[in-house]
């Protein structure tokens, strides 16, 4: 199977971190100590004068966007990526294009009572419910983790194939979804899944947390993403200040399940994601 490949690179990482903090390319390059038209080429994924990537000018700019220095160096060299959690039984991963991207979504399940939850829908739902008559399931939950085009796309389909009811922030209302508060819990046969702000990137987002498996879930949406995060489309401070408190406190062998890009891990995302490794940013303690 073709290994899903990171949603941002390097340039994109900036970028965001760049947009984030309302820094013009002239006032990133000034802070950072970067001719400006140097900047522009790293952006670019250009490599510095010897053909490889300058350490020292990446350094700089982790230093002038408030991300960790090593993690944006491994983003320049292409030289990181998670680990793959393996099989896990009660789960299922989709993605599906949707454009010029893909898009993931999600099912657990209870092995034991066959019920299920899908997390998201996935811009074609095909997969999703063949996996779903094959495993012979009922479909009894679907939770959106923000309302964005491409994650409730099949929304419609989705609960008219099998009439689930769908549940969404009270954040961000959607037809056809019913609200929910922050700190819902839903029971899913003898699973238990908890809803956690991650807003910033959406106004709802939400980030739904799974246990009873023989791992703990992280159904993060845009959220996060394995080595990056969702831009700050509502709030940049608001995005990394959610993820902090809604994720990054969650044990370090939980799995993470992004809604663009590969799986990763808690533990991973504290030693790679340059948003969450700056001098700044160090994520809060477990509990």
């Amino acid at each position: 199977m073709a290994r899903i490949p990171l949603e941002d690179n390097f340039g994109d990482i900036v970028g965001k971190a760049q947009r984030g903090l309302r820094l013009t390319a002239g006032e990133l390059a000034r802070r950072a100590g970067v001719p400006a038209e140097r900047l522009g080429e790293l952006k670019s994924g250009l490599p510095g004068a010897a053909g490889a990537v300058d350490e020292v000018v990446v350094r700089k700019l982790a230093v002038a966007l408030d991300l960790g220095a090593d993690a944006l160096v491994a983003s320049a060299k292409n030289s990181w990526y998670p680990h793959d959690p393996g099989p896990l039984d009660g789960f299922a991963a989709f993605t599906t294009p949707f454009g010029d991207m893909t898009v993931n979504a999600y099912v657990v399940f209870d092995p034991k009572t066959r019920e299920a939850a899908a997390l998201d829908t996935g811009a074609d739902a095909d997969p999703m419910l063949q996996f779903i008559r094959q495993k012979q399931l009922t479909l009894a939950l679907i939770l959106l983790t923000h309302t964005h085009a491409d994650h409730v796309f099949e929304l419609d389909r989705l609960k008219g194939a099998t009439g689930a009811k769908a549940f969404v922030s009270e954040r961000e209302p959607l037809a056809g979804a019913e609200p929910f508060a922050d700190g819902k819990e839903f029971a899913l046969g003898g699973l238990k899944i908890e809803a956690r702000r991650t807003s910033g990137h959406a106004r709802g987002g939400t980030t739904f947390v799974v246990t009873g498996l023989a791992r703990r879930l992280a159904m993060v949406g845009d959220a996060l993403f394995a080595g990056s995060m969702g831009g700050g489309a509502v709030s940049y401070d608001e995005a990394l200040r959610t993820n902090r408190t809604g994720i990054f406190t969650l044990p370090d062998d939980t799995i993470i399940c992004p809604g663009h890009g590969p799986l990763t891990t808690v533990g991973e995302e504290k030693l790679h994601n340059p948003f969450f490794t700056g001098h700044s940013r160090q994520p809060a303690a477990q509990q």
